[in-house]
């Protein structure tokens, strides 16, 4: 039996979330101001910390702002999230985690010299999967039909940022018409990403996902796909500009994010895929699930919680 609830820690003060925490002149709930990462654990162990870190650094570099914390502290505060949440469910499963750093609060207005200081907030819940049955049944995609993603000259996808209504409109657009995700294009219209996971493709047993230049968030689960999983897996994996008329070729399609690693994807509008044992989709899936067992088997000492 799971449970729906979700430990905060804001700026080291542990609490339920539900419980109010942060100051309504947040320049995160003003603006969006802000920068996040998320991690998953694997046996008990956080899952690509170092990748996550690295990113999310470069999230706050790109936006001038300061992390108030270091990687040691920030593992610190989690871990003093996670037991909390422990303690309070009684949960051993796997964990999703949540670090949002905002610009903190201050006056009024769009300049950041306003801001006070940074603050954070540590998010700990159950990680939730998707039912078995929709695993095997394989997600239904939708084209984002008004919608496209924004250009990397303008806010980058690339940044991890407190600003998603690009992605949450698009998923508007695709749920309305009935499906679980949506894929969005950018302007040129090249695939880019889904609203919350980066996509992949299989074409002739090869696996193709879309090139970071089309504007798109770089994955982590995607990085390891195509550096390490893939390879394992005996499948060759590269990047490409990818356009909608591409499809016709395609055989297979999944979904790479950190909570749910590799998802397959039934259909796209009336493009259908193939999905179930013997895909090249079902190899990497079990070819990543090893390489998080390697990993949580590797690091236990240092990133178990």
């Amino acid at each position: 039996m799971g449970t729906s609830f979700i430990q905060a820690n804001s700026n080291g003060r542990l609490h339920p979330a539900a419980e109010p925490s942060v100051s309504p002149l947040n320049r995160g709930f003003l603006y969006g101001d802000a920068v996040y990462e998320v991690w998953r654990t694997y046996e008990g162990v956080i899952f690509a910390w170092e990748e996550h870190w690295e990113r999310l650094e470069a999230s706050a570099a790109a936006l001038f702002m300061k992390l108030p914390l270091t990687a040691p502290r920030a593992l610190e505060e989690i871990r003093r999230t996670v037991t909390s949440f422990q303690t309070t469910t009684g949960h051993r499963g796997e964990l999703y985690i949540r670090l949002q750093i905002t610009r903190g609060g201050g006056p009024i207005g769009l300049d950041t010299a306003l801001a006070e200081g940074a603050d954070f907030v540590v998010l700990v819940q159950e990680n939730r999967l998707l039912p078995p049955e929709k695993s095997e049944r394989g997600l239904s995609l939708r084209w984002a039909e008004n919608i496209r993603r924004n250009p990397r000259e303008t806010l980058n996808p690339a940044w991890k940022t407190g600003n998603y209504l690009n992605n949450v409109l698009a998923l508007r657009e695709a749920r309305a018409r009935g499906a679980d995700e949506v894929v969005i294009t950018n302007l040129a219209g090249e695939i880019t990403e889904a609203a919350v996971s980066n996509i992949g493709f299989v074409r002739g047993g090869k696996i193709i996902t879309p090139a970071l230049s089309c504007g798109l968030l770089a994955g982590v689960t995607r990085r390891l796909v195509l550096s390490e999983v893939a390879p394992r897996a005996g499948i060759s994996a590269s990047e490409e500009v990818l356009l909608l008329r591409d499809l016709a070729s395609v055989e297979e399609c999944f979904l790479l994010s950190t909570t749910k690693d590799v998802t397959p994807v039934a259909a796209i509008d009336d493009v259908r895929f193939a999905i179930g044992r013997g895909t090249a989709t079902s190899r990497l899936k079990a070819a990543f699930g090893e390489f998080a067992h390697g990993y949580a088997e590797r690091r236990r000492g240092e990133l178990g919680v």
